[in-house]
């Protein structure tokens, strides 16, 4: 059985995957698979996400070369999204921090950013993104 069998897909044919550093347990971001890039993950032992915005599959940090190597692979109670813990290289946002949940809300809906900013985003994704 293959693992795409063990997964509820949505009607658009995706399924929400949340990425989690394996040292850490920091969550990382939380990205859709749809069977395709789910297939290319588990063949290449890393993240491929399906980018709604762009209508395509692409390799996790393919622009920025910070790549994400599966560790482990879990699957929620009922088959409805997935859990990957990562090896992550460098950062996990386009925008320059460890993980994607960088930005506190108090209960005013005030934020405050409590990371720091690992790489320049300019630098990096200059004309690309």
């Amino acid at each position: 059985m293959s693992i795409s069998e063990l997964l509820n897909f949505n009607e658009k044919g995706l399924i929400p995957a949340i990425i989690q550093d394996y040292k850490t347990g920091k969550v990382l971001t939380l990205c859709y698979m749809n069977k395709d890039a789910l297939e290319r993950t588990m063949q290449e032992g890393k993240i491929y996400v399906f980018r709604r915005s762009k209508n395509r599959i692409m390799l996790k940090g393919e622009t920025s070369g910070n790549v994400q190597l599966i560790k482990e692979l879990f699957l929620d109670c009922s088959g409805n999204s997935l859990l990957f813990k990562v090896e992550q290289k460098i950062a996990a946002c386009h925008k320059g921090y460890f993980t994607c949940y960088f930005r506190k809300l108090d209960e005013n809906g005030s934020e405050t950013v409590v990371e720091k900013r690992i790489f320049d985003p300019e630098d990096v994704y200059k004309n690309k993104l």
